[in-house]
């Protein structure tokens, strides 16, 4: 086949592919038609702390507007902060005990929406053993792998569908960009960049708070990680025992103002993250990049995050191609968006919904407990090979914190 007729083969299958693409995603982001096709009611409890994480991102507002789904109950260890939530949630039932709302309520579903980390672990187990049938967590799942493992085995047992908070999987923007990937659109993937938001945050806080979301789509385009090469630095040079302290938001030991990292990828790519303390500009660099031989993708995070597309310039730059950066959108490259972006409560309604459909098909929710557990073991192997000196190879064998094993 000719240069000329190869390439219109492959507009016509991108054009083809996109009209496709569009009417799926349209579909996929109404709540209503959706929820109707499901097939009983269900019961749903939120579980929150305020001054501990508090109701993380909307999580408590997840079940609103699902016909199918009756919010009942909604747990609060602080007073006033459960007298807020019920008001806000419109429910009768407070507790200031989460077990004790689990055994009197019943719920089928669970929000548990604390963003820290210091209890999700407790929170799930309680779930699972009490009868709940899915569980729709905040990110980051937990505090270490040997958490993640506790989790993942009551789950199990207990045949309880839990999925993260990881929006982004659940974007008709990122099926899109998953699709262009499997089509070739830039080639042959060869790496993936992402950063956190370098605030204050920035190093190994930013690893963990944001680095999740940009690690799992890592996961999601890349697929799963054999090894990591990681570095941390406080203040220049790499971090010792005295430099661990309390993370916040209950992360645990904690250390490092500057992170990189470097991961070999099934499908043959290498991943890198980076994050250095307060060399950010707003978070204009916090999401992923991805490389491909003949062109780039990049996108954010979130319901429908910005993304572009660079194609057809192996050399990576615009202004030595005369390419130029064409948006992407749920409908395919360059077409207008057709859907209003609802932000947090659109992607929390797409996960949801996608958790129930999980319950009813018996079947993995897209951001399911595995790929929470994938993501936070990304996360720990950076801190492992700065302890080792050396590749931290998957799974690892150390499932606790690494920081609390420094010399």
């Amino acid at each position: 086949m000719q240069r000329r007729e190869r390439q219109t083969v492959l507009q016509r299958r991108k054009f083809l592919w996109a009209l496709g693409a569009g009417a799926a995603a349209a579909a996929a982001s109404r709540p209503d038609a959706r929820a109707a096709a499901f097939k009983t009611t269900y019961r749903a409890a939120v579980i929150g702390h305020t001054g501990r994480g508090d109701y993380g991102h909307s999580l408590d507002l997840a079940w609103r507007g699902l016909p199918n789904v009756e919010l009942v109950a909604v747990a609060d260890a602080d007073e006033k902060g459960l007298a807020a939530a019920l008001k806000r949630l419109g429910v009768e039932k407070g507790y200031a005990d989460y077990r004790r709302m689990l055994d009197e309520v019943k719920p089928d579903l669970v929000s548990i929406a604390p963003r820290w980390l210091d209890q999700h672990r407790d929170m799930v187990v309680a779930a699972a053993e009490r009868g709940v049938r899915g569980v729709y967590l905040e990110k980051p799942m937990c505090r270490t792998l040997a958490e993640a493992d506790e989790m993942v085995a009551v789950c199990r047992k207990h045949n309880v569908k839990l999925a993260i908070a990881h929006q982004t999987r659940y974007s008709p923007i990122a099926r899109v960009v998953g699709d262009l990937l499997k089509a070739g659109a830039i080639g042959q993937v060869l790496e993936f960049r992402g950063r956190g938001k370098e605030d204050r945050r920035g190093g190994g806080e930013d690893l963990w708070v944001l680095g999740t979301h940009v690690l799992d789509l890592v996961h999601l385009f890349g697929g799963k990680p054999q090894w990591c090469f990681g570095s941390v630095y406080e203040n220049g040079r790499p971090i010792r025992r005295q430099d661990v302290k309390a993370g916040a938001e209950g992360i645990g030991p904690l250390a490092g103002d500057t992170v990189h990292a470097m991961y070999r990828l099934d499908g043959g790519a290498a991943a890198y993250f980076d994050s250095v303390r307060n060399a950010g500009t707003g978070g204009s660099r916090f999401g992923l990049q991805i490389f491909g031989s003949t062109g780039i993708i990049e996108m954010t995070t979130g319901h429908l995050p910005p993304a572009f597309i660079l194609e057809g310039d192996p050399a990576w730059s615009p202004g030595r191609s005369g390419k130029n950066w064409i948006p992407i959108t749920s409908a395919g490259i360059g077409k207008p968006e057709p859907l209003k972006d609802g932000g947090l409560p659109a992607g929390n309604t797409l996960a949801v919904q996608d958790l129930i459909a999980a319950i009813e098909e018996d079947r993995p929710p897209k951001a399911d407990i595995e790929t929470g557990r994938i993501a936070i073991e990304m996360i720990v192997a950076v801190f492992e090979s700065q302890r080792l000196g050396k590749l931290a190879i998957f799974p690892l064998q150390n499932r606790a914190n690494p920081l609390a094993m420094l010399e």
